[in-house]
């Protein structure tokens, strides 16, 4: 007995120590926990509790965390992967727009440039004074009292349809037999209107309106072409005679009014682009129509596109701007910035979609619609420039006029001009250059590959296989324009002229021709397309006399809008314009009997 007690009692001393030694040693060396990994902790317990304690607490820790913020003067709030910067709360200062306000003026000179067609400088000047014929009869339109539409139109509401009004401008040329005229260029949807218009014509010397007559509606399109009803729009271009008293004079601002003493819910700044003293026109400008290339990055060959016209002599392209891909914006971002295009934001007048891709789904679904816009931007750049250039060309992004024997266009008008004067001597309205196709798929059964020596991502100076067979004579041509004589302008030809018959001069094949680069032909030749064009094919290299210079520019600019990295890729270009004939007359010129002054009937045939 006396010996299991003994044993037992010493068991007990032995375990009791042992568990004070334990114990004693966790509480000694036990490590505190990091504050994050309690809340890390916290926020687990509090997960598996109830609600109500979950809210409860989750309120407690956040008001700790901010008081502990409050506390501390400075905090390490800014952290990112790298490093962790410290502000004072009290002292910094947020990186927000602190530059100078504009004032009124320079507001109004900055929305001039952005919206042309707006007489904002002169309506700015003129706010406070009283202009008009009298109290009751035609007051000068404010801005604020424009009936805008779609941001660069504005609408006139008649007795007998709707006037969208997009710009206007004065003529002044010799050969027009109105003596100096504003023209206003407008989409009007209906047909042959009949409703009697006026212009209110403002101008500096006075503060009464001079009303003139709309005396014309010039039809910027065929009735055969399709699209000849009323209620859509169609393209027109008005015109109002400046009185003999005011010919020395320009007009600042033009309304259309269906009756004289209407008060105006119109107001265009009238455009007029004349030379300085003494200064001299320059040779070549390009007009494209509205861009409308969401989806397509054609970025790259839009590059090399504006390269080889700036190598050819085009001294400015003007561009109209739709809906582009981000790349394409960057494009046309850095080429205004050297001086070697202009561009301009374009919208639809009227009910027609502007919604970005929505717009693109209509125009490729409306083709006609389509051909009947592009009528606006066309003849929007020929009066802009009408002073200031001896030929502009109207050219899609797949198209160059290319001289065959000339370094480029200057010489080669020269030739032209020499030879056109031999067979006629007078000055024509047009000079026509016969299309030829480039098809994508001629490079790849000709070379099976690149070249080489040339970049791939060069789409035109790659695709040197064209088609033996050009498209017949008066079809899908493209032309130097003389805006001396061009009254409205057509993507084709001009469709009236100053002093009544077009005449467009055929150039000869062997001095030059329009390179077409193209995946297929256009919709109205794919039944012949194979046949007459894809069959034969034949190597032209006469791009490749520009080769050295081209790669070096298109490089050196892809370079510095940060293209590489990747190359550029070829898209789809858009179709152009149905073909547009005309009959040769016994002198060579093509002679189009169209819409201008006394004009004859019109010979041309099909769609646009």
């Amino acid at each position: 007995m006396f010996g299991c007690n003994g044993l037992g009692g010493r068991y007990r001393r032995s375990l009791l120590a042992f568990t004070a030694w334990t114990l004693l040693c966790w509480y000694i060396f036990r490590l505190p926990e990091p504050e994050s990994s309690q809340n890390h902790k916290s926020a687990t317990n509090l997960n598996n509790q109830g609600v109500g304690i979950n809210i409860v607490q989750s309120r407690e820790l956040q008001q700790l965390q901010q008081q502990k913020a409050v506390d501390n003067t400075t905090v390490s709030s800014l952290q990112s992967t790298t490093e962790t910067t410290e502000i004072n709360i009290f002292e910094a200062q947020p990186f927000i727009d602190r530059s100078r306000k504009l004032n009124e003026t320079e507001k109004a000179n900055l929305l001039q440039a952005k919206i042309p067609n707006l007489p904002l400088v002169y309506w700015f000047e003129n706010k406070n004074k009283v202009r008009s014929k009298n109290k009751t009869c035609a007051r000068y339109p404010g801005v604020y009292d424009i009936n805008f539409n779609n941001i660069y139109w504005q609408q006139l509401e008649t007795s007998n349809g709707t006037f969208f009004l997009y710009a206007a401008y004065l003529d002044v040329r010799h050969k027009n037999r109105l003596g100096p005229t504003v023209r206003i260029l407008s989409m009007i949807n209906r047909i042959e209107p009949k409703v009697k218009t006026y212009c209110q014509l403002w101008f500096n010397s006075t503060k009464e309106p001079v009303f003139s007559k709309v005396l014309e509606y010039k039809y910027i399109w065929y009735k055969k072409w399709g699209n000849y009803k009323q209620g859509l729009f169609q393209p027109y271009l008005l015109a109002c005679q400046l009185p003999k008293n005011y010919w020395n004079e320009v007009p600042a601002s033009v309304s259309i009014v269906e009756h004289e003493c209407d008060n105006a819910t119109t107001n265009l700044r009238v455009v007029y682009n004349k030379l300085p003293a003494g200064a001299e026109k320059e040779k070549f400008a390009v007009c494209v129509k509205g861009l409308d290339f969401p989806d397509d990055d054609l970025s790259v060959r839009l590059v090399e596109w504006l390269e080889v016209l700036n190598v050819l002599g085009a001294h400015k392209i003007f561009l109209y701007n739709l809906e582009v891909h981000p790349n394409v914006t960057k494009v046309l971002d850095y080429y205004t910035k050297q001086g070697v295009v202009d561009v301009t934001p374009l919208s639809l007048p009227g009910y027609q979609p502007n919604l970005p891709g929505l717009q693109h789904m209509y125009l490729k679904s409306k083709v006609n619609n389509k051909r009947q816009n592009e009528l606006i931007p066309y003849n929007d750049c020929l009066y802009r420039n009408m002073y200031r250039y001896e030929y502009i060309a109207l050219l899609d992004i797949d198209e160059v006029i290319m001289p065959l024997n000339h370094n480029n266009w200057s010489s080669l008008m020269d030739a032209v001009i020499k030879e056109s004067l031999k067979v006629k001597n007078e000055s024509r309205a047009s000079y026509n250059f016969r299309n030829v196709y480039f098809m994508d798929e001629m490079l790849e059964s000709h070379e099976h590959g690149h070249f080489k020596d040339i970049p791939p991502y060069l789409h035109m100076l790659q695709h040197v296989y064209r088609s033996a067979n050009y498209t017949k004579p008066g079809q899908y041509v493209k032309c130097f324009h003389n805006p001396e004589k061009a009254l409205i302008l057509h993507n084709h030809f001009p469709l009236g002229c100053l002093g009544g018959v077009c005449t467009s001069y055929p150039v000869d094949t062997e001095l030059a021709h329009l390179q077409h680069y193209r995946n297929d032909c256009v919709s109205t030749l794919k039944k012949s397309c194979a046949e007459s064009f894809k069959k034969n094919s034949v190597k032209d290299t006469t791009i490749w006399r520009y080769k050295d210079e081209l790669i070096s520019r298109t490089t050196t600019s892809l370079m510095r809008m940060g293209f590489f990295g990747g190359s550029g890729q070829s898209a789809p270009v858009t179709q152009s314009t149905p073909p547009l004939n005309a009959q040769s007359s016994a002198n060579g010129d093509v002679r189009l009997a169209v819409n201008g002054e006394n004009a004859d009937n019109n010979d041309t045939k099909n769609v646009p």
